[in-house]
């Protein structure tokens, strides 16, 4: 595979991982229940928000690169490193999946900006690393949460 086909696989990765997570987000946001419902219902949606941006900014610079992102629900998750909500998780178990998913998409984020760097391809390298810094900070702060 040659370099720039390596950076689109990359691409589209997280294309699908974020619009797998992008239901998921919903799914916890809508089904959250207990104590810490008003605190994780708020959170959810901030970060459902927040992968929104992720989602389209990695498709359009996919697009950019002549490349086509995935955009189907059922290619999204045939390529998705993550899984979708079970649906019957209760509210710490879905702040522990969302860590778990955070720190694999973080790990594919590294290797991507790896691939970009010998691909000579800068812009991508950058958004994978600003993308990653974000999901990095949400999972050290959503393990702070769990204690």
């Amino acid at each position: 595979m040659d370099r720039s086909a390596a950076v689109n696989t990359a691409l589209n990765q997280q294309v699908a991982n974020f619009g797998v997570m992008y239901i998921k987000l919903h799914n916890f946001h809508w089904y959250v229940k207990g104590s810490q419902f008003f605190t994780l219902h708020v959170k959810f949606e901030e970060l459902y928000n927040e992968i929104t941006l992720h989602l389209d900014a990695l498709a359009e610079r996919m697009l950019t690169l002549g490349g086509k992102p995935v955009a189907t629900m059922q290619q999204m998750l045939k390529d998705s490193a993550i899984k979708e909500a079970a649906g019957n998780e209760k509210a710490e178990d879905m702040v522990r999946a969302i860590v778990e998913d955070f720190k694999t998409i973080s790990g594919q984020l590294q290797e991507g900006m790896d691939l970009a760097e010998k691909a000579g391809d800068e812009t991508t390298g950058d958004l994978f690393l600003a993308i990653q810094g974000s999901l990095d900070k949400h999972t050290w702060m959503l393990n702070s949460f769990l204690g």
